[in-house]
Order: structure tokens, then C-alpha cells, then sequence
């Protein structure tokens, strides 16, 4: 299995903290958040390496990040996705292309956002996942809060964790369940990437290509608890900084 860490985008709403440093290298109690997750997938089965997708502004941040952490039990590779600014990024889906095309990507795949924190074990997760194969897996969180819903891809399972609904920032959401960047996506699943693309040329969102999915394939959802934070916001980042401890 190999994971790729979204750490392609500009991190605009959290300048000027983000001018300089890519917003997954952003010290959080001293400690990158981006090593947060290596943490997370470090003892994972069959983790064979570890693939950042970030663009040619940032390439070196993170090349210089990954020769401080070669003593990581795998692998950790910087690729440059050979964006210059907000305008001209391939976006998440984009940047999973991009990963693909390199051939960087011949396992199962673990697609994590750079800028997501979470407190849970991910070997219960992996362990659901494969039981779910050849079907894609992806993290869900109950915010349990209904207008803070509006802002994210909410889901609704029924008894066996399928997903029966997905819907991107909705005004009407239908629960408060929502999908983190955190997907498994069988080695099996890849293919239908391509086709995604091609069919509705969203290349932005992660969250695009499961509403998608899920009408045309079986999208099972696992619940994390505990504590999950998107730092999208200077608030996010703040409050963040007073849960997670190195």
C-alpha cells in the first residue's frame, strides 16, 4: 500500500502565514503538521512509501522535509506537479492524475489532505477498507452541527455502511456526517479515475470525484471519533494547535 498527502494548493485563506511555507509544513506545537499524519500511517500494513503531490513553488519545501525525515521506515518522495499559483493548479483530483500518469502509483492507495488532523488509529480503517475491496472506503466525522454542514461533502450510509447520498457544501444537508480527505482506493478502483475526468472535467475537489463514484459504483463510508480538524481557516489552525501535541 502507498499513501498520497495532497499538498498541492496555496493555502490563500491562511496568509500571510502561507506566503513562504506550504500550509502542511506549518508548525503545530513545534512539530510539522504533515508528520502528524506520517505518524498516523507509520505502522500500517504493507506501507511500502509515501508520495507528496505539491507544485513547483513549494517542491523544495517539502524535498527539503523529506531528506530530514529519511529515517522514516519508507520511502518519502516530493513530487512537483509543475503549478506556479492558485490559478493554474490542477487540483486535488488533478494532482491524483498527475501521480498516476508518473506511474509513481502501483498499489493500493491511501489519499490523505496535508491539512487534515485527526486523533484516530488508522488500522481499524485499512483492516475496513480491504474487507470493502474491491470498493473505494472513505473517512467520515460527525461534526454534529448542521450549519457547519453547509460547508463540506455530507454523506448518509445505510445499515451496511454504503454510501446511499453525497452531497458537495449543500444548503439542505440531509445529516451532519461529513467526508474527510482521507480515501482508500483499491489498486483495483484507479482506473475509474480517468474516467471521471474525462466525463465531467472536475479536476478540483476530492469530494466531486465520490459523488460521482457513488452513483456509479458501491462507496462504503467508516466513521472516525474522536478529534478531526480541516485547517482551512486561521481559526482552524489556532484552535487545532490547542488539541494535537507532538
Amino acid at each position: 500500500m502507498q499513501v498520497l498527502i495532497l499538498a498541492g494548493g496555496y493555502g490563500t485563506r491562511l496568509y500571510p502565514l502561507t506566503l513562504d511555507i506550504p500550509k502542511p509544513l506549518l508548525p503545530c506545537n513545534g512539530k510539522p503538521i504533515i508528520n502528524f499524519l506520517l505518524n498516523k500511517v507509520r505502522g500500517l500494513k504493507g506501507l511500502s512509501g509515501v508520495v507528496v503531490v505539491t507544485n513547483n513553488k513549494f517542491a523544495k519545501n517539502f524535498e527539503k522535509w523529506a531528506k530530514e525525515n529519511k529515517s522514516f521506515p519508507v520511502p518519502l518522495y516530493a513530487l512537483n506537479d509543475g503549478t506556479n499559483s492558485p490559478e493554474d493548479r490542477l487540483g486535488a483530483m488533478g494532482d491524483i492524475r498527475f501521480a498516476l500518469e508518473k506511474n509513481l502509483i502501483t498499489e493500493d492507495l491511501l489519499v490523505m489532505g496535508g491539512d487534515n488532523l485527526f486523533d484516530y488509529n488508522l488500522e481499524e480503517y485499512q483492516k475496513a477498507s480491504e474487507k470493502n475491496r474491491p470498493h473505494v472506503t472513505i473517512g467520515l466525522y460527525d461534526i454534529e452541527d448542521w450549519e457547519g454542514a453547509k460547508k463540506f461533502g455530507i454523506v448518509q450510509l445505510d445499515q451496511e455502511n454504503k454510501i446511499i447520498s453525497f452531497d458537495e457544501k449543500p444548503q439542505k444537508p440531509k445529516s451532519t456526517l461529513t467526508a474527510m480527505c482521507l480515501y482508500y482506493l483499491p489498486k483495483e478502483s484507479l482506473r475509474l479515475i480517468p474516467s471521471f475526468l474525462k466525463e465531467t472535467k472536475k479536476a478540483d475537489r476530492t469530494g466531486d470525484y465520490i459523488q460521482w463514484l457513488s452513483k456509479h459504483e458501491t462507496v462504503f463510508g467508516f466513521t472516525f471519533e474522536g478529534k478531526w480538524y480541516d485547517i482551512g481557516s486561521l481559526e482552524s489552525y489556532e484552535e487545532a494547535q490547542k488539541i494535537f501535541k507532538p
